[in-house]
């Protein structure tokens, strides 16, 4: 696109406020002038090196622009000139994060019920279309004022390659990376966005807390193996074989996950289980999980 008209484009927006900074860039509020609708403009960083934006990268975002289902923020338009990307995504009110602080310490079960099938409906699509997140969490989760809940960021991940630069505060958290890919594994399947999904899931049901805050790979690892054991070969033959695999000590499952997440039911407990599990050819698919007796409790 030429500069003038990327410009022409642009003024058909009228930025409205700053809503946040995340991993790729700034996102603005903003109007459209033609129909008045309110949109969030997300304007993707690049870096000074690169010459223009990547190709592959704007492959990528072209084939987000398919992704059509109620659960994925929709992504209205593509602006872009040799120096400029700016994506312009349909407006929800808050992410599952701010969700989060507003709850004063506990959420419904029914909300974090309807939300997890949200979730789960929003990926089934996507990795029926070959399509993987690979950077799931609470901020890339939005809800609008229906209470409808919509991935975003999808694909961006993979777009402009994993890991990316860190521009702010809000980096890309290991909090939600499976075993497999802290140790290194190159290889992704649509089992890293059910790990990430399990421990989204734990943490709505903890109104907020997260599952695994670690604070580093190592110390992160340990934590999950605290809570659901270290893995043995039998468990996991492929483990020892990953590029950064580095022996922990042998610790031993907690026998009741209750006691961790106390306000999920049996059920719940038992679907969470089918999530996080350390072996990703074992981890349970977003359809299987939507047939899940969970859902009809």
């Amino acid at each position: 696109m030429k500069a003038i008209d990327f410009l022409k484009k642009m003024n058909k927006y009228e930025k409205l406020e700053k809503i946040g900074e995340g991993t790729y860039g700034m996102v603005f509020k903003a109007k459209n002038r033609e129909n008045q609708s309110i949109v969030a403009l997300k304007k993707v960083r690049l870096d000074d090196e690169e010459e223009g934006i990547p190709s592959s990268a704007l492959r990528e975002i072209c084939l987000l622009k398919e992704l059509k289902h109620i659960n994925i923020v929709r992504l209205l338009d593509i602006l872009h000139s040799d120096k400029k990307l700016i994506l312009v995504f349909e407006y929800c009110d808050q992410d599952l994060k701010k969700y989060f602080d507003s709850c004063d310490g506990m959420i419904d079960p029914n909300i974090v019920r309807s939300f997890l099938r949200q979730l789960l409906c929003g990926l089934s699509y996507c990795h029926s279309h070959h399509v993987l997140h690979r950077d799931l969490k609470p901020q890339n989760l939005l809800i609008n004022k229906n209470g409808e809940l919509k991935l975003a960021d999808f694909g961006l991940a993979r777009a402009f390659g994993i890991p990316v630069r860190c521009y702010s505060s809000e980096v890309v958290t290991l909090w939600y990376r499976p075993p497999d890919v802290l140790f290194g594994a190159k290889i992704y399947s649509t089992s890293i966005d059910m790990w990430s999904s399990g421990c989204i899931f734990a943490e709505m049901a903890n109104a907020g807390k997260p599952l695994f805050p670690g604070s580093d790979v190592e110390d992160e690892l340990r934590r999950i193996f605290k809570l659901l054991g270290t893995p043995t070969e039998s468990e996991w033959p492929e483990m020892i074989n990953l590029p950064d695999y580095k022996h922990f000590p042998n610790y031993q499952p907690i026998a009741n996950l209750s006691y961790v997440i106390p306000n999920l039911s049996p059920k719940g407990i038992y679907l969470l289980k089918k999530f996080l599990v350390c072996n990703p050819l074992k981890r349970i698919s977003a359809e299987q999980a939507l047939k899940h007796g969970y859902f009809n409790e």
